[in-house]
């Protein structure tokens, strides 16, 4: 059976503590945890601390940061690579496996004006090796994985599908990088999302998990047993963690998830 989580955000509770609580009642393993820039992440070290000595589990952290890895500054990529070592950190003190960021969100779309971005791809692919090179040293000092993830043509213009981020992978040569799929981007950008697990397979530790619509699983039309079945039939071992809108009772919405997913081959 595939182990479910959830992040943080979308759990009832003030606390990290009552959060698990409603968590492990609904059927969930684990907390995602959600890593916001300026430090924040890194401030919250009493907290998670205090959570991980009460049993709370925290295997995985996923950005939430204004710019990332990827971006045309050059000031904002060194911001954005220094915070994503300062999270890796954290995360690799709570025992956890690693943490999760796309090269870029909402920095450029090739499918809006003005259609080019200001940089070549070559400069691009540059930029994205180096900064996954540093990452995923950094990540194997620390013993934990950097999860690239690759998202839709409308929110990144450089990384959108697996294959993509095999490639990238592949060339940086380091194991302590991988790809963290999520299965509304891949609704979006493979034509097909199982065999495109099965290709990534080798490269693929971490798996986010929403609805063709970005709602929880059940709420849309993506195909979960197709889906589902290729990550087991690749032998993963990690955990789906939810990362979706919330639509009806959202306190309902975010109980059924690990049921639905049990339903539909989990």
């Amino acid at each position: 059976m595939l182990k479910t989580a959830c992040q943080e955000q979308l759990l009832p509770g003030d606390t990290l503590q009552e959060k698990w609580d409603f968590a492990q009642a609904a059927g969930y393993d684990a907390i995602e945890l959600r890593g916001k820039g300026d430090r924040h992440f890194e401030g919250r070290l009493p907290e998670l601390r205090a959570a991980l000595k009460d049993g709370v589990v925290m295997p995985t952290v996923c950005v939430d940061m204004l710019h990332f890895f990827g971006a045309f500054d050059a000031d904002l990529r060194r911001d954005a690579i220094d915070q994503m070592k300062s999270q890796l950190s954290v995360i690799g003190e709570l025992g956890g496996t690693g943490a999760q960021t796309p090269a870029s969100y909402g920095m450029f779309s090739r499918r809006l004006p003005p259609f080019e971005p200001p940089r070549g791809e070559e400069e691009e692919r540059t930029v994205l090796l180096e900064g996954l090179t540093e990452l995923g040293e950094h990540a194997r000092r620390v013993g934990v994985t950097l999860y690239l993830e690759p998202l839709n043509r409308y929110e990144d213009h450089m990384v959108n599908r697996l294959d993509q981020a095999v490639e990238l992978i592949r060339t940086v040569g380091l194991d302590a990088v991988r790809i963290g799929i999520d299965s509304y981007h891949m609704n979006i950008e493979e034509a097909d999302p199982a065999a495109a697990i099965l290709a990534a397979a080798p490269y693929i530790g971490h798996a986010q998990v929403s609805d063709s619509n970005r709602f929880q699983p059940g709420a849309g039309h993506l195909d979960w047993p197709a889906w589902l079945s290729a990550l087991r039939t690749i032998g993963y071992g990690g955990y789906l963690a939810a990362e979706c809108r919330l639509t009806g009772d959202p306190t309902a919405a975010v109980r059924s998830i690990p049921a639905f997913l049990r339903r539909s081959g989990a």
